[in-house]
């Protein structure tokens, strides 16, 4: 469904701490006359984390309106209800798909992991991508986690920035024959 490069948009700022829309403008523009095969915002690196809601749905909006190529939104959260609030705009806004990180600061279990984003695929009909990075998030996505994940509907991959190549192996194991891709990322 996605190849190529995808690249996680970094989130301006101006001066002042507002959003620097005109710099988020020409920062897609650069990458997508780069020839990128679609766009990342409010990931890890656009500062999903420390977005107020106005501002992450503002960088959303302004991603879909001017890029050429597919939006994955990041839309996680540590809070299922947020993280399916963010998701349903994403759908809105018109993004491609959804990229979603582990909960953070709460440490869910296996099954507290698996309830989350399966709330999340069960709330929207765009593809769902999940984001292990345990160096940000504090929990490490177990791969026999990321496998049951694979069988949900529109869960269709995993960014894995554990940065652990037997993790990622073992992941790669144990979806083998399921529609499901894992990306590699390190987020170190």
């Amino acid at each position: 469904m996605f190849d190529g490069v995808l690249p996680a948009l970094v989130t301006p700022f101006t001066p002042k701490n507002e959003l620097d829309i005109e710099g988020l403008k020409g920062n897609i523009e650069f990458l997508v006359d780069g020839g990128v095969s679609g766009i990342v915002p409010c990931g890890t690196t656009g500062e999903s984390a420390t977005l107020s809601m106005k501002e992450h749905r503002k960088v959303i909006e302004v991603s879909v309106e001017c890029s050429k190529v597919p939006v994955i939104a990041g839309t996680g959260s540590n809070n299922t209800v947020e993280a399916i609030e963010l998701t349903k705009y994403a759908v809105d806004a018109g993004c491609a798909a959804a990229l979603m990180i582990t909960p953070y600061y709460n440490k869910p279990t296996d099954r507290g992991l698996i309830q989350h984003f399966t709330a999340v695929a069960e709330a929207v009909d765009i593809p769902i991508i999940v984001y292990n990075v345990p160096g940000r998030t504090s929990l490490n996505m177990k791969p026999e986690v990321a496998a049951q994940l694979a069988k949900v509907d529109n869960i269709i991959g995993i960014k894995e920035a554990s940065g652990s190549l037997d993790q990622i192996t073992k992941i790669l194991e144990l979806t083998r024959g399921e529609d499901f891709v894992v990306l590699s990322g390190d987020d170190a």
